[in-house]
């Protein structure tokens, strides 16, 4: 590990110097600097901080404890490239156009990294980008960018840096990105302020924990979920899924070599997946351990914005479901914690926030020029002191995908106590697939299906309208809500390629 963190040490310095903005002989900025922390698909309940019974996080919970933990954030859309794309820019993925995994961010969309960096900030990212499956290259709005394509491995991933292909670095994901983030770090940046971006693998699949944590979860029993026996209330497609590439019956991102297995004791390969995925998210929290040591042994700590965060959430067995893209709670909620001494130490935020609202609140705490017309709003007023004008509901869009035909096109909208849910076919005809009623405040494991009792009747009302108005909101009406049609839900499987 030693001679790849020196030779990659290596080319961080020429990198630099071949900088100029970094060479700038500036004082050092009292402007604070940003350390952005991005996780795949980790679910917001599978941390310590979050009442975890078995994942034990230390560092990442010390952040909780130090900073702010957003209790009730979601994501716009549950997938991976249109929720990064929106954390970035602020934006609704209808608006920035990346609506799947295979979308480049389009240019004419700034994005808060972006935006410091015309400010004066130096910024880098490093890792997991999954905007354009098969482009490695250097993205706008970064003096330092290393990333590779598609998915990654967890183990000897092949890295672009900077524009040069500088193939395998041996060693696991999560170890080698903190490497490549903590060299770029101890670099000089003229001073500066920074902006440091690591998007990690972790824990999405497959799922391959270090060594070291490969069999801590042994004697943790995993079932499956009591909401996957109770589907007799829900649409159609949920119970077609069970037997597909995103349902528990199905091949468990190949944790199950024969499939499909309904059969009880075949839930062991559904523990072993899990076991799998918390072991990849011990390794996350010993990285942010180790970044956490050189901010305060540098005295940087207190001048650092730390965000911690997940782009999406994860289905592990609710509704019988694996995967993500659905507006369930286990899909859309997200961890989403900071820390900055400005912002308070040990609070936890009830209201709902978004992906959205990330771009605008950095940009505000860093004191940069805001984002123009984007649908975020900052929360650092919310957080500081309260806001009576914080929003009551939002709503969630995801649409259609050939490659992974295992969800309709989905349109909901979540208030602080109620969550609808429809399913367009796509052309403007009536929905096919049966709509959604929970009660959130009574029933927040959406247990049961209200869309049948005549008593929500005018509840529905209600709530149909609110989603017309918070999706007007954001410039989206009937006529311009273009998505794909609906093919139904298939049994093949992906194609290795894009899994």
């Amino acid at each position: 590990m030693k001679n790849r963190v020196l030779a990659f040490a290596g080319i961080v310095l020429a990198s630099l110097a071949c900088s100029p903005m970094l060479q700038a002989d500036e004082t050092r900025s009292s402007r604070p600097n940003v350390l952005f922390v991005l996780c795949d698909d980790l679910r917001a309940s599978a941390l310590g901080c979050a009442g975890h019974p078995d994942v034990k996080t230390p560092n990442i919970d010390r952040l909780a404890r130090e900073g702010v933990r957003f209790k009730n954030a979601f994501c716009a859309t549950s997938l991976c490239s249109p929720s990064r794309a929106s954390i970035l820019t602020g934006l609704y993925a209808h608006t920035h156009g990346v609506t799947n995994n295979f979308t480049e961010l389009p240019n004419k969309h700034p994005h808060w990294a972006q935006r410091l960096r015309d400010e004066g900030y130096t910024t880098a990212y490093f890792g997991k980008w999954h905007m354009g499956e098969e482009n490695d290259e250097p993205r706008p709005g970064f003096d330092f960018f290393a990333t590779h394509k598609g998915q990654g491995k967890y183990y000897d991933t092949e890295w672009n840096v900077n524009g040069k292909r500088v193939g395998a670095i041996k060693g696991y994901y999560t170890n080698v990105v903190t490497d490549m983030a903590l060299d770029w770090l101890k670099a000089d940046h003229g001073g500066k302020p920074w902006v440091a971006c690591i998007g990690q693998k972790a824990p999405h699949s497959f799922y391959f924990p270090e060594e070291k944590y490969a069999h801590t979860f042994d004697g943790v029993r995993v079932p499956y979920p009591a909401t996957a026996f109770h589907l007799a209330d829900k649409p159609g497609w949920i119970k077609e899924r069970l037997y597909t590439w995103h349902g528990i019956y199905g091949p468990l991102f190949e944790w199950r070599k024969s499939f499909p297995d309904d059969r009880p004791e075949a839930v062991k390969d559904f523990e072993n997946m899990v076991h799998a995925y918390w072991g990849t998210i011990l390794s996350v929290d010993d990285s942010m351990g180790r970044i956490y040591s050189w901010l305060e042994s540098t005295k940087q700590l207190d001048n650092t914005i730390i965000v911690f965060m997940g782009d999406n959430g994860l289905l592990e067995g609710e509704h019988g479901m694996v995967d993500k893209r659905t507006a369930h709670e286990a899909s859309i909620r997200i961890p989403l914690i900071v820390r900055f001494p400005a912002l308070g130490r040990g609070k936890i935020v009830d209201r709902q926030v978004l992906t959205v609202d990330l771009a605008p609140a950095l940009l505000e705490l860093c004191g940069a020029k805001p984002l123009e017309g984007i649908h975020g709003k900052s929360w650092v007023k919310l957080v500081q002191s309260g806001d009576e004008n914080w929003r009551k509901g939002w709503f969630y869009e995801y649409n259609y995908e050939k490659q992974f035909p295992y969800t309709p096109n989905v349109r909901a909208v979540r208030t602080d106590d109620w969550k609808y849910i429809h399913y367009p076919h796509g052309d403007g005809s009536p929905d096919r697939h049966l709509a959604e009623l929970y009660d959130l405040k009574n029933d927040p494991g959406e247990t049961k299906n209200l869309i049948s009792d005549p008593r929500y009747s005018k509840t529905i009302g209600e709530l149909r309208d609110d989603l017309t108005r918070v999706m007007a909101e954001t410039g989206l009406t009937a006529k311009t809500d273009v998505m794909p049609i609906d093919e139904g839900i298939k049994k093949e499987l992906p194609d290795q390629k894009i899994r």
